[in-house]
């Protein structure tokens, strides 16, 4: 008898990421076909229609309502077609303007492709800035929410058509992982041309299907690729155990399989690579704090502040600072670094960064009688805190 996977067949909020290989055609082109198939299988995991809305809609849909959240790629490689571009163009501006017809394009069939099933889909752009500065971050939770409380489908993918970074980035598995932790999914489903995790490249022989993965030994010795295989997409596989790497250290599990798989995976069969959560589900704001931000500078630490602030859990101080990087202002990320420039921590730090080269090594109680009381406060907050090691 199957064994079937608990995990997912228990999971009631799920985001699944599709990349762009699995929506188009070896030329470019927006392939129907696959992406009416995919929302078939999407829309019948959602089952019937919608519950009502209002605001007692989610109270009357009961405890057996399913949530789904979309994050699709594809928007650059369907847009290529349309404007007569044999290959995913390498300068930016071809990229946008690729982005900005594909974009359209994309949703357009999703919103008809959904449609048929009776279910309404949202479109969600999200730059960088949306899930690392906090006041974003709770922004897009909100709108995610709300469509996911109306009965909608939120469909999330990168602006591509003005966020460089994003374009940079080239692929939307990180993102996912993070919406994954944003909308608190009980799962998260990565949606490839891939079927599974493999030691090797699956198309020599001698490479193993990994069919779980509960830890970082059982991917000792795993060769992971860096480049997709379609020619439009740009995620390797790396960046697919990355992500199930933020999503599990969330506590929230991955399977990892191709796209043509997606019943079988829904529905729990062992199919894929299944990513079993690593822990149980840490405090949403520090999560936020060590996956989802950038740092904007640097704080050095003398052994003494390392030690009080990794092994006695503690404040920052001004006093156990011994050097400033960066350009930053009160309430960005920074990381703190040890004397080796390793980084052991990322806080939001209190004060700007012009302020600080004339506190270093001050105890608080000197500042604030030669300052004033307002200078007698934390550099971060244990509050603010994450551990990186």
């Amino acid at each position: 008898m199957v064994r079937v996977r608990e995990a997912v067949t228990s999971a009631r909020r799920i985001v699944v990421k599709v990349g762009s290989s699995s929506l188009t055609t070896a030329a470019g082109g927006l392939d129907a076909e696959r992406v009416d198939a995919l929302t078939d299988v999407l829309a019948g995991w959602l089952g019937g229609r919608p519950p009502a809305t209002g605001t007692a809609g989610r109270k009357r849909s009961g405890a057996d309502r399913r949530e789904l959240v979309l994050v699709s790629s594809g928007a650059i490689a369907a847009g290529l077609a349309p404007l007569g571009l044999s290959r995913r163009p390498r300068d930016l501006a071809t990229q946008q303007a690729a982005a900005s017809v594909g974009q359209g394009l994309l949703i357009a069939h999703y919103t008809a492709a959904f449609a048929r099933h009776g279910r309404t889909v949202g479109q969600v752009l999200l730059t960088v800035d949306d899930v690392t500065r906090r006041a974003h971050y709770r922004n897009a939770y909100r709108t995610l929410r709300k469509l996911l409380d109306l009965g909608a489908v939120p469909i999330v993918n990168e602006n591509d058509t003005v966020a460089t970074d994003e374009i940079r980035f080239g692929d939307n598995d990180r993102l996912a992982a993070l919406v994954a932790a944003l909308v608190h999914a009980d799962l998260l489903v990565l949606l490839s041309d891939v079927d599974a995790l493999y030691t090797g490249d699956p198309a020599r022989p001698g490479a193993v299907r990994i069919a779980e993965v509960r830890d970082e030994q059982d991917l000792a010795g795993v060769a992971i690729g860096r480049a997709g295989r379609s020619g439009v997409g740009t995620g390797g596989m790396v960046t697919k155990v990355e992500a199930a790497r933020i999503a599990t250290g969330f506590g929230i599990p991955v399977v990892l399989t191709a796209a043509p798989l997606a019943t079988e995976a829904l529905a729990g069969e062992p199919v894929g690579t299944f990513f079993h959560r690593v822990r149980q589900r840490p405090a949403a704001r520090l999560f936020w704090l060590a996956h989802a931000t950038s740092p904007r500078g640097r704080l050095h630490l003398d052994p003494g502040a390392v030690r009080a602030v990794v092994a006695d859990r503690k404040s920052l101080l001004p006093a156990g600072i011994t050097a400033v990087d960066g350009a930053f202002t009160a309430g960005d990320p920074v990381d703190l670094v040890d004397d080796a420039g390793a980084a052991v921590a990322r806080g939001l730090v209190n004060y700007d960064a012009v302020e600080l080269p004339s506190l270093l090594g001050r105890s608080t109680a000197e500042l604030a009688a030669s300052l004033g009381p307002e200078y007698e406060r934390e550099v971060v907050h244990r509050d603010d805190l994450v551990l990186l090691v």
